[in-house]
Order: C-alpha cells, then structure tokens, then sequence
C-alpha cells in the first residue's frame, strides 16, 4: 500500500537554507526557530541516515565539520546521538545543541505550521535513504501541509517517485547539463533547483516552458537577489531569510502556508 503523504501547497518564495543558517548553527533546530523567528514559513533542510536506518537532520557523510565528533554517520545508532554537539562550533551561545532527527523536526515544522524541502543526503544508500523518509512521512498522523523532496542523487528521487506518485520532487543541479528536461519529465519532477551563480534568463524560460519552477540556492547577496527576481526565478535559498522577507520582489508571499 502506498503510505499516505501531504499534498502539494502553494509554492515558496524565500526559503532558508539549512534554516537561518547565517545566523545559527546549519540543520538544526535552533537554526529552524529562529528562520521561524523572523517570519519563514518555508524550510530546507538535508537529511541522512546514520547507521541503524534513523534518519536525521545532516549535510555531511561525517560529523567533522558541524560537530564535537568525528567519523562516519554510519557508524552510529540513535543511541548515540545524545552528547552529540552540533551548535558549538557555530558559536558557544549554541553550546549543547542536538542533532537533531527527523522526527524531531517534522514535530516541529507541524507546530509552527511550516513547509518544508527536504534535500535527501543518502551518501551511497539512495534506496535507503529514500525509503526511511518517505515512511516515515507516510506513517505520521501529522504531517507538513507540503513537503518537497530534492537531492543531487537522482537515483533517490526515482525511488521516492515510485513509493510516492504524488509527492513534489525537484532535481538538484550546479549547473543544467544535457538531457535535463528529460530527466525532469521521467522522474515527474515539478522543479529544479540551481546554483544561482549559474542561472539566467535563458534557464528560467527552459525551466517554465518544461512546465517546472526554477528556484536558486544559495542567495545571499541583494544585489544577486534582484538580478535572479528579473530572472523571473520562482523561488531562492538563503541562509539569512531575514533579508529577503522584507522585500516585496520576495516576501510577498513567503508567508503562505
């Protein structure tokens, strides 16, 4: 049976990155209170598995960058994630934040009422990956008005397209390579998200003649913004919300939901 799984909302405008993550530590829920804080309604976040199957809130394939630990996701189960620190080296006023799991944080985007973009990090397990979040969506009596899943992997989007005919997907690019309207049309995708150094006219106009949005990441220069909005792109990525929201070009309707 196919797990029953949120239905398409209205489209973002701002979406922040890893949460407001120039302003707090990347994917976690601080970094989600505070885009929340300054009026974000729209999410993006990476998800991975550590080893047992438990999917959580992380870029990397290791714990290195972002936290008081090294090594691999991998070798970790739930069990280990307490004494994790995934906020001290951002600064010591996040001394103490978890990494936190998926579960966690949908129980926190449906309180505040928010959308989210769940960027699939499967680190060589794309079937796996995909299965755990589309379950655990699907399994859920409460779930985000509208979740979009995009990755990199396009192998994990296949298998979220087959567990989950209706659930928005995008096709992460750095840039627009040969053949990727077909990829889109196959995988049923509704967007494509692409390095904002790398989009102009040209590619927004492709992107909506193939019927997708075309949304940018990551935004965080004015000037950079203005240019994309005469770009007609859908949507941008930035890790400070806060700059974009106040802006008619962008936040007019960033507050849907």
């Amino acid at each position: 049976m196919k797990p029953t799984l949120p239905a398409p909302d209205h489209p973002p405008r701002v979406v922040a990155h890893r949460g407001a993550s120039g302003t707090a530590p990347e994917n976690t829920l601080a970094a989600f209170r505070a885009a929340a804080a300054v009026g974000t309604r729209w999410l993006e976040f990476d998800v991975t598995l550590l080893g047992d199957g438990t999917p959580v809130i992380h870029h990397d394939a290791t714990l290195d960058r972002t936290t008081n630990r090294t090594g691999p996701l991998s070798a970790l189960s739930a069990a280990d994630l307490s004494g994790i620190d995934a906020g001290s080296h951002f600064d010591a006023r996040f001394a103490g934040e978890p990494l936190p799991t998926l579960e966690d944080t949908l129980d926190f985007i449906c309180a505040e009422k928010l959308q989210a973009n769940i960027e699939l990090k499967p680190h060589g397990a794309p079937g796996n990956t995909a299965r755990a979040v589309v379950g655990l969506l699907g399994a859920r009596p409460r779930a985000p008005a509208h979740v979009t899943i995009s990755s990199f992997d396009h192998d994990a989007l296949a298998v979220v397209r087959r567990l989950a005919p209706a659930l928005p997907i995008a096709l992460l690019y750095k840039t627009l390579p040969p053949g990727w309207q077909e990829k889109a049309a196959s995988l049923g995708a509704e967007a494509v998200h692409l390095a904002a150094s790398n989009t102009d006219a040209a590619a927004v106009e492709a992107a909506h003649a193939a019927g997708l949005a075309l949304r940018c990441y990551t935004v965080n220069d004015p000037a950079e913004a203005a240019r994309l909005g005469a770009c007609k792109v859908d949507a941008i990525f930035t890790d400070y919300p806060e700059r974009f929201l106040a802006d008619p070009a962008w936040g007019s309707s960033a507050a849907m939901g």
